[in-house]
Order: C-alpha cells, then structure tokens, then sequence
C-alpha cells in the first residue's frame, strides 16, 4: 500500500502584491515533513518573499498558506473564515525557525543570552532548561567556546552560525534559510554550508532554502525551485533542475554561477 505524506507547509493560488507590483504570482507548492527545499532565481524573481510570507513576516495577497493542514492567515470564528489575529499567526508558526541574512543578533547580549530569551520569554521554559539546551545547540553549530562572547566579539561567519543555534532552541519542525551566505566573506561561507549540511543530514526539520550557491543546492536538496518573474518556472530533484535541464531562462540564470 502506497503511504501519502501529509505536506507540513502547503501555498494554495498564492498572490503577493506591492502596490503596483505583483512579487508572486499565484504559487502552489507542497513540502513534504522532513524535505529539503533549494530556491533559486534572479533578484526580483519572489525568493524571499515566498519564506516571508511563511514566517508571517508579509502578508499574501490572495491565496492561502497551510501549516500541517492549519491556514496560517486565516482562522474560523462563528463558521466563517476570517483575517487570522496576532495569537493565531503565534501559534500556527510556533513550529517555523528562520535564520536571516544579516544575523539580527541583539548586540547588547551574549551568545548564550541571545540563544536563550526566545525560550524563556516566548515558550515559558524554564531558563535552567532553556540555558542547557542553547548551550547544546551553540555545541552543535560549533561555537559551544563562545557562549559569553558578544555579537561584535564574532566574525561574520560565527554570528551566523549563533543565528542557526538561536532558531534551533525553538525546535522548529521547518527552517527558513534566507540567503545565509550572501553577506559573508567568500572564507566564511563553507563553515556556515556546514553546518546546514549537517543539519539537513539529519533529516529531521523540513527545510526551505533561498540560496545562491548551486553546488550546495544540488549536494543538499531534494528538489529546486527555480523562481522567475513571480512564478515557479522549472521544478523538480536537484539534478534536474540544476544539471539536466534544458529551459532556456534557467539556463541563462545558471551560467553566471558556473566557472
């Protein structure tokens, strides 16, 4: 008997405008628990608006967005479908880590105290607790010798990698990786593809990458997107996106990233 996979996150006719501007163009896209996502395309294509929009960080337009089958942006109330409020946006992306491309660490606090107030302020877990589990995160991504550092103590790829373990105290059961690389140094940027090649080993977070770097994408993925002008326009595994395919707009976007 053939098992079906209920997907954790599902976008539905998915439309996002600003202003003039249609960023999205109606995007249907299922991931399944566990799947590792690479999205791809040039500036302006709709990357980071389709992880923004899961973090509920924008607002779609029209469409809907499912989170192990809850919509996202709207609830029930009296048997009618309406605009979701603050506590049901909080609840619904409770399950959803993002790691952002510029770190956003609060300066003022330590590794360890940046790693912990999500816990202890957002989940209520007790700050003994939540200090011994951002303690094995922060072991993890490699920086268990910095807990009592601060952000501007750390080079580029160091505060990355505090992002990552900050994210994974939340236990997210899907990551939102938003071009993590692009504002590093190039010496910088394979300790932090390590580290989530490690992760993605690991297989248990649903993953959805927006990245720049094709070598990692065919190395870590399961499937591509390759986004265009607010659309997906090619999908499929990892090598028939990025080695197999003969779409022209892929093709042109691909040749700029190949020696």
């Amino acid at each position: 008997m053939i098992q079906i996979v209920k997907p954790i996150v599902s976008y539905k006719n998915v439309y996002k405008s600003f202003g003039d501007f249609e960023v999205l163009k109606g995007i249907d896209l299922n991931i399944a628990p566990g799947e590792k996502v690479a999205v791809i395309g040039p500036s302006g294509s709709g990357k980071t608006t389709i992880i923004r929009l899961l973090m509920t960080l924008e607002e779609p337009t029209s469409g809907d967005i499912y989170v192990e089958g809850n919509n996202l942006w709207k609830m029930e109330r009296r048997g009618e479908m309406v605009p979701a409020n603050e506590k049901h946006l909080r609840e619904i992306r409770g399950d959803i880590g993002m790691v952002f491309q510029h770190f956003n660490l609060f300066p003022h606090m330590t590794v360890l105290d940046n790693c912990t107030i999500s816990p202890i302020q957002v989940q209520g877990i007790d700050k003994e607790k939540a200090k011994a589990y951002a303690i094995e995160m922060l072991e993890k991504v490699g920086l268990g010798d910095k807990l009592d550092n601060y952000p501007d103590q750390l080079s580029g790829g160091q505060k990355q990698r505090v992002a990552m373990a900050r994210a994974l105290v939340m236990k997210p059961k899907v990551m939102l990786f938003d071009e993590v690389t692009s504002a590093l140094d190039p010496e910088l940027v394979g300790e932090v593809l390590e580290v989530i090649r490690g992760l993605a080993e690991e297989g248990e977070m649903a993953m959805i990458l927006v990245t720049h770097e094709m070598d990692f994408a065919l190395d870590v993925a399961d499937r591509v997107l390759f986004l265009d002008k607010g659309v997906i326009a090619k999908r499929g595994t990892a090598k028939e996106v990025l080695q197999d395919s003969d779409d022209e707009r892929l093709q042109g976007f691909l040749k700029r990233y190949r020696s």
